[in-house]
């Protein structure tokens, strides 16, 4: 059975971005798949001091939530990354958490689904979208969309909750998400041989 780690970088554990991931749940439920919901909490999560000790290690120095689940990458075949929208961002904490997470297991991430879901009171949802992609997208995942930006409106839950289009955007994310796993699975059956990557050249613009 597929599996979806839905992670929640609010710090209010009940709000709009976990409206929004909920109602993603309930869609990919009643496809089979199941899903898993973390909650970052709000003690604070480091952020990545460029150590590179990971390289080394496998994992990042740091043993928290982020050794957890990259320890667990394996568990799933998607990850959707939730957050409010602060100043046109993501929250800080899920920003901490994401950067030591890809930086440290990045090269589990391949062939996995990828999507992210935002919340805001009324703007900035779209820059938010557009950094939370950055990381999926150099990371050889698939990013599923939707009718609309995957975002949802509201000052608190109840608010969400009343937001038809953006209720409805997350229930047909989980529509193509669903598909999409169905989709590799069939590919698999048929022995559609995964990509085969080149090995990396890193110049950092400089030769």
């Amino acid at each position: 059975m597929s599996r979806i780690l839905l992670i929640n970088g609010s710090p209010n554990e009940k709000g709009c971005t976990y409206t929004a991931l909920s109602e993603l749940a309930m869609q990919l439920e009643k496809h089979g798949v199941e899903t898993e919901l973390l909650y970052l909490g709000t003690d604070p999560i480091s952020g990545c001091t460029a150590c590179r000790a990971c390289g080394g290690l496998g994992k990042c120095v740091m043993d928290d939530a982020v050794n957890e689940i990259g320890g667990r990458l394996e568990e799933f075949d998607g990850i959707v990354m939730g957050s409010p929208v602060y100043y046109g961002g993501p929250s800080g904490q899920l920003c901490a958490f994401l950067d030591r997470l890809f930086f440290a297991y990045g090269t589990g991430m391949a062939g996995k689904l990828a999507a992210s879901v935002v919340s805001s009171r009324r703007g900035g949802a779209t820059a938010a979208f557009d950094r939370l992609n950055k990381y999926p997208a150099m990371n050889n995942m698939v990013i599923v969309g939707s009718q609309y930006w995957n975002q949802i409106h509201g000052s608190n839950a109840a608010q969400a909750k009343e937001d038809a289009e953006g209720l409805q955007t997350m229930r047909v994310l989980g529509e193509n998400m669903a598909w999409l796993l169905k989709c590799i699975e069939a590919g698999k059956a048929a022995n559609v041989p995964a990509p085969a990557y080149e090995k990396r050249i890193a110049t950092n613009f400089i030769r």
